[in-house]
């Protein structure tokens, strides 16, 4: 370490240049962290800014659109909300002293480059998330967006992620209970990997992540840091060029058998009362822990970075800073506990440095090798980033795009009519990427592990038990319709919001929260902000109607390849409540169901912009579904207290693939048929039988419900005054869907292209 990297309190220091380009800083930003500073910055001082200065941790460009999520809700809406925005994850109050935490991030750019390990660091990150709560984790969910699914490179990138996803999982012990995947040329160089992350907690245990109290030890505890991710906050804050990765850091290698001691030693740290507070080491590692614990605590901090344990022992200071070595917490420690807290590392054979102290300074300092490398107000570092207005324009392709709507398309001119033509539809539907079965994926993850999975993969939503005396549980559902966000960015995420929250009261429970995940094009593009700001107006309009909070989330941007950007993809986590997990429904049929009634919850309209349909046939135009969130709230109310009571033998919300695809998920997963009679739906809605079938129309769903349930299930109904129509009955003898007087498709057929779509792409 020459003297031009140490810290010079006369500010006499040769102003030679520094590398802030490279490490993603504008000069103006440059220029502020000298203002701030007095003084040129350290080579450790300008790692650490630009690290927690980038899009990826600051939030820069997105903090004044996502302010009002915070703006828009209610008192009623916070009764519930023991800890919100701003912290590591979401905190839920479910009653009887529980509580739950979650949250969903990106992990985008690291699985494009390496998408085994960039999948499972991305649930290795956000489990880290959960137990810096004090909670337990107890499930995770998924979401992966990939290119074409004919597109040689796709097999790379799904092959990759959805084996990192199961690996990292699995070796946890923690069960996969939802998720979701589609594929899109759109994504083709800009795949989307989000991960989320659940976990469980006594009130009491919760626990936030701040240094204080003057005289407490910092200690470092986990894997040794290496180069593995170095500068990853700041490659997550720029677009790739159309070499792809060029000049890109090493992605961080997960070790799940690291970070199982890890969760057991921290679980029994905070159990024991032994820590302060607990910072996960993610983004911008060292030089983000290190900042946020100081700036959110009372006090200031040194750290001796020189007691790092090392891989790579040729790391320099800056590299040790900004490293992402991932299976690593900070924490604070009394001195009292310091004994004992080394007798539970011991204990798990985990390794710990102790690094420093919290002090009374008001300052972050760092001495590297008997030198000041470091000596900053942690608030400028952690929260004092700079905050941009980014100018922001509807594009006018947008008017052209919205008036190209399917039904004035080529496409549109040879629509099925016809008995034949629609069966053939209707397999060609579920025989598509987008629309089959997902076995493939979920059979990679375990969804049981932990023995309280009431429900996982097929489901609507993944339900997880709480409390084994009461029954007690979760519901979990992660959605977004990238297509519908693209044609209209504030209805689309809207309709995010709404299927999120539609599927998780379809399996039985009281939505309570949502946790987003905002995958977005450059800000730097008037258009893409312009998207991003729309969708994040969406979203909160949509959470304040429905009276549900954003309980936190994750924002990434540049997710493009030079002009190309992404489709905007706001993926919403809704997380529900069950008294009892027991009275969970499922969404598919079991030959027990046989004779029950199948009614359609809702109305159908002739909405096909952006559907699944439109998808097979290449048209991408026109307006999404129309959006009616007060149907939504009192339709989930009607599902949820239909469950409640044990009304309901199974429920499938209706959103891609429609009509259509909600009977044939139904009657395929299970081998069970149904008998549907279509003139039903159209005569009342006065549409054809296609539209009925393939309309994307928002707000309803299928329920089977027992001969025995009707009438307190109409009285229900009408009580509420939900559109509910007898359509047809469970036949479980059939083994097939009949659409009467139209066609007959056995579930046979149905899963000949259905089950066979992945695996003959991507292997057994």
């Amino acid at each position: 370490m020459n003297k031009l990297d140490t810290v010079d309190h006369a500010g006499q220091t040769p102003d030679v240049e520094q590398p802030w380009a490279q490490l993603g800083l504008n000069d103006t930003e440059y220029q502020r962290i000298r203002e701030i500073l007095q003084r040129r910055p350290t080579e450790a001082e300008l790692a650490m800014y630009s690290s927690m200065w980038s899009e990826h941790t600051s939030y820069k460009s997105s903090k004044v659109h996502l302010k009002q999520f915070g703006q828009k809700t209610t008192e009623k809406m916070q009764e519930n909300m023991l800890v919100g925005l701003g912290e590591n994850a979401g905190v839920v109050d479910l009653g009887d002293g529980w509580a739950v935490t979650f949250k969903v991030e990106s992990h985008n750019s690291p699985s494009y480059l390496e998408p085994f390990q960039g999948a499972a660091t991305g649930i290795g990150g956000v489990v880290r998330d959960i137990i810096s709560m004090g909670a337990r984790p107890v499930a995770v969910l998924d979401s992966l967006r990939v290119g074409h699914e004919d597109h040689p490179d796709t097999a790379r990138i799904i092959k990759g992620a959805v084996a990192g996803v199961g690996h990292y999982g699995n070796i946890l012990g923690v069960p996969n209970v939802a998720g979701e995947t589609a594929f899109d040329p759109v994504f083709q160089g800009n795949p989307l990997v989000n991960a989320g992350a659940v976990g469980v907690l006594r009130h009491e245990n919760l626990r936030l992540a701040q240094a204080t109290g003057a005289g407490n030890k910092i200690v470092l505890f986990g894997a040794r840091t290496g180069g593995d991710g170095i500068g990853g906050a700041a490659m997550s804050s720029a677009a790739f060029d159309d070499e792809g990765a060029a000049n890109t850091p090493v992605v961080q290698a997960g070790d799940p058998l690291q970070e199982n001691v890890i969760i057991e030693a921290t679980l029994e740290l905070f159990a024991k009362s032994l820590v302060e507070g607990i910072q996960d080491l993610g983004a911008a590692g060292i030089a983000c822990a290190t900042s946020e614990l100081a700036a959110g605590g009372d006090g200031g901090m040194h750290i001796e970075l020189t007691n790092v344990l090392l891989r790579d022992a040729e790391l320099s200071a800056g590299d040790i800073l900004m490293s992402e070595s991932q299976e690593r917490m900070m924490a604070v420690v009394t001195p009292d506990n310091t004994a004992a807290f080394e007798e539970i590392m011991q204990h798990y054979g985990v390794e710990y440095s102790w690094l420093g102290e919290v002090n009374d300074s008001g300052r972050l300092t760092i001495d590297w090798d008997g030198q000041r490398i470091v000596d900053v107000d942690p608030v400028t570092v952690a929260d004092e980033g700079p905050v941009y207005e980014r100018p922001y324009a509807r594009p006018a392709s947008q008017d052209t795009l919205q008036a190209a709507t399917f039904r004035s398309s080529q496409q549109a001119e040879q629509l099925p009519t016809t008995g034949e033509e629609l069966k053939d539809a209707v397999i060609e539907l579920m025989g598509s990427a987008n629309m089959a079965d997902r076995s493939w994926i979920t059979s990679q993850t375990d969804s049981s592990v932990g023995g309280n999975t009431r429900q996982g993969p097929p489901n609507d939503a993944g339900v997880i038990r709480v409390d084994e005396e009461t029954g007690m549980g979760i519901g979990l559902a992660i959605d977004c319709n990238s297509r519908f966000v693209y044609l209209d960015p504030y209805l689309g995420s809207q309709l995010a919001v709404a299927e999120s929250y539609r599927n998780v009261a379809t399996s039985g429970a009281t939505p309570m929260g949502i946790s987003d995940g905002l995958n977005f094009g450059s800000p730097e593009d008037p258009g893409v902000m312009w998207q991003f700001a729309e969708a994040t107006r969406g979203i909160a309009d949509a959470c304040q109607e429905l009276g549900i909070p954003v309980t936190g989330g994750n924002v990434s941007l540049y997710n493009q390849t030079v002009d190309t950007a992404i489709h905007p993809t706001p993926m919403i986590v809704t997380l529900g409540r069950y008294d009892d997990v027991a009275t969970a429904v499922p969404s598919w049929l079991h030959p027990a169901f046989d004779g029950s009634a199948i009614y359609l919850l809702g109305e159908t309209f002739d909405e096909l912009d952006g559907s699944q349909f439109a998808h097979l046939r290449g048209h991408l135009g026109g307006m999404p579904p129309a959006v009616d969130l007060a149907k939504e709230y009192r339709l989930a109310g009607l599902l949820s207290n239909a469950s409640r009571t044990h009304m309901l033998d199974a429920a499938h919300d209706l959103s891609e693939g429609g009509l259509a695809g909600a009977l044939a998920d139904m009657v395929v997963q299970g081998g069970v048929g149904m008998r549907i009679n279509l003139d039903y739906v159209t005569e009342r809605d006065n549409i054809d039988a296609f539209t009925a079938l393939f309309s994307e129309s928002q707000a309803r769903a299928l329920v089977a419900v027992p001969l025995s349930e009707e009438v307190r299930f109409r009285g229900i109904a009408e009580s509420r005054g939900y559109p509910s129509l007898r359509i047809g009955v469970v036949d479980a003898g059939s083994q097939a869907l009949e659409i009467q007087d139209l066609f007959t498709v056995t579930a046979e057929e149905l899963r000949h292209g259905w089950a066979t779509a992945l695996p003959n792409r991507f292997g057994n």
